[in-house]
């Protein structure tokens, strides 16, 4: 009778229940817990990028597959760094078709398909007002996030030269 009466007030007390549960918890965390495989090391931070700017050409080889493996992306005619996104933006993220292209179109249309990125500069001019608002609410969240590293060239223009004290935005307002 004893083992029955130690057993209802173990079992069917709350408090007693409750602790039971969290030791219970606590052994299985133990157990499990030393079984899980360590996160893979991570890449070092990659150093700042010097300023410079790019022909649609030149952003191609910044997808990620490089021997540095940094990711570059265009949008609304700047280039940002995303390499510190690269889980994203890098080869087989979930926005790798963004990594070394100017994303404009696609995130303008909200849209993955290889038909949003083209092959020549794309000035955009076939677009709606609100699709253009949206390629500016975007590259407002670029310039939070990402370093700005210069701008996509149309064709024939000619590349800023920044000086190693002069940043590309302090040069983009000059321009405007």
């Amino acid at each position: 009778m004893a083992v029955e009466e130690l057993l209802r007030e173990l079992f069917f007390n709350p408090i007693n229940l409750v602790l039971l549960s969290v030791c219970g918890f606590l052994v299985y965390k133990i157990f499990v817990g030393s079984r899980r495989k360590p996160d893979p090391p991570r890449d070092p931070p990659l150093p700042k990028m010097k300023k410079r700017d790019f022909t649609l050409q030149e952003l191609k080889e910044y997808d990620g597959t490089g021997p540095d493996k940094r990711v570059l992306v265009a949008v609304n005619g700047k280039v940002f760094d995303v390499s510190r996104g690269r889980r994203f933006y890098g080869p087989g993220g979930p926005y790798g078709v963004f990594a070394g292209h100017d994303a404009s179109r696609a995130l303008a249309t909200f849209s993955l398909d290889k038909d949003s990125f083209k092959d020549e500069y794309d000035d955009l001019a076939d677009l709606d007002k609100e699709s253009l608002d949206g390629v500016r609410e975007w590259e407002m969240q670029f310039m939070e996030k990402y370093d700005y590293v210069g701008k996509l060239l149309k064709p024939g223009e000619e590349p800023t030269e920044y000086s190693d004290d002069e940043s590309a935005t302090d040069t983009e307002k000059k321009d405007n």
